[in-house]
């Protein structure tokens, strides 16, 4: 963790304590800025959380999406641990999701409270691939490194595989200090329709299908498991132009292009 925790080290001074530029570096452009990618695949897809200059929707590959991760804090209590998604390892996988880019340590340090002290997660660097690309994105649609949190099977909350049945149980029965936990369900699928329409995630949908049938024979309305909407999140929106996307060593994913969605 200290070589994440000192990514902005040398920089701390051109920041003031909410993260802003101070400024003795107004003069700066966006480009001078030191700053960092992060991926998300959860909850961050669609509730960041933190200011951020960029969010482009892209894949990493190498990793699958499960909700094998348990959650007493935010969506689930240790009565009634909620399960969240996490990324576990698949030579041949591919995870959909968005990156943030941020600058300032002020994201980093809530991400790490959020993240990692709250969820048990740990920091790794991938690669990220752009889904679309454009003279005024700043990436010609080459991979990028990226700043990943991932469940270790070690850490406290760690739940490892189930059925989707008792991932669904689960998911109905839990509720944290952030929500319900069929609402972080929800608005992740709702994410990957909306913004990824062609990307496969077979094991969420499945998961979504499940939970909705369980809410209707036990007659949940939506009404009481979802909050308030979450803020639109520009997404792609400096994008005018579409690049075909390569799936390459992606069997999984269906070979066509995405549509990209000006919000």
């Amino acid at each position: 963790m200290s070589s994440i925790e000192n990514i902005f080290a040398d920089e701390e001074s051109s920041y003031d304590d909410y993260g802003n530029i101070s400024s003795s570096n107004n003069n700066e452009t966006e480009e001078e800025i030191p700053s960092v990618w992060v991926f998300g695949y959860g909850s961050l897809c669609w509730n960041p959380g933190f200011d951020y200059t960029k969010c482009i929707t892209g894949y990493i590959r190498g990793y699958v999406r499960r909700f094998w991760q348990g959650n007493t804090t935010q969506r689930g209590t240790i009565d009634k641990p909620g399960r969240v998604a996490t990324l576990v390892e698949d030579k041949e996988g591919i995870t959909w999701g968005c990156a943030y880019r941020i600058a300032g340590p002020t994201a980093l340090d809530y991400l790490k409270q959020r993240e990692c002290k709250l969820g048990g997660y740990i920091v790794e660097y991938t690669k990220f691939f752009p889904r679309v690309a454009s003279a005024n994105s700043g990436h010609s649609g080459e991979a990028f490194p990226v700043l990943l949190y991932i469940a270790s099977d070690e850490n406290d909350q760690w739940a490892g595989e189930e059925t989707v049945i008792s991932l669904a149980r689960h998911i109905v029965d839990a509720r944290g200090s952030c929500g319900h936990n069929i609402e972080y369900l929800l608005r992740l699928a709702t994410f990957m329709r909306e913004e990824l329409p062609d990307a496969r995630d077979d094991h969420l949908f499945e998961l979504e299908e499940v939970v909705r049938q369980l809410m209707s024979h036990r007659k949940i309305a939506m009404s009481t498991v979802m909050g308030r909407p979450p803020q639109r999140i520009r997404r792609d929106s400096h994008e005018e132009t579409r690049r075909p996307i390569s799936f390459e060593f992606t069997s999984r994913v269906p070979e066509t292009r995405l549509r990209c969605l000006n919000i």
